[in-house]
């Protein structure tokens, strides 16, 4: 998982770390197997994990208090839905199952540092 070999800074900055976590993601479908089982749990991690810095960024731009708390709450909840998927994923590719566990970490500790935004916002 490339949050591993990040600088502290990087890890800190959560566009980058946003970005990171899709690259990653991206980087784990292509590792599993292209079977009907498989293929639709590939198409639905990679939109909500990418969906998650895409959503950081509008929420980066936001033109109000309100619109910065709705973005972030959206980024929490593809980071809940990520979590779903890969759970899946590691039942229809156990082989893969350490991977899929990492990143059920890193999408855990986003999902920690959108809710403390959100309470503190």
């Amino acid at each position: 998982m490339s949050n591993q070999i990040q600088s502290t800074n990087a890890k800190y900055d959560l566009e980058e770390r946003t970005a990171l976590f899709g690259e990653d993601i991206i980087r784990f479908a292509r590792l599993m197997s292209k079977d009907p089982i498989s293929l639709p749990l590939i198409s639905q991690v990679v939109r909500s994990a990418t969906s998650i810095g895409a959503n950081y960024c509008e929420a980066d731009g936001a033109e109000s208090k309100k619109e910065f708390k709705h973005k972030i709450s959206i980024c929490k909840k593809e980071a809940k839905e990520t979590k779903h998927w890969l759970r899946m994923i590691q039942v229809a590719n156990p082989n893969l199952k350490e991977q899929s566990r990492n990143l059920w970490k890193e999408a855990q500790e986003l999902i920690l540092i959108f809710s403390s935004i959100i309470r503190n916002s």
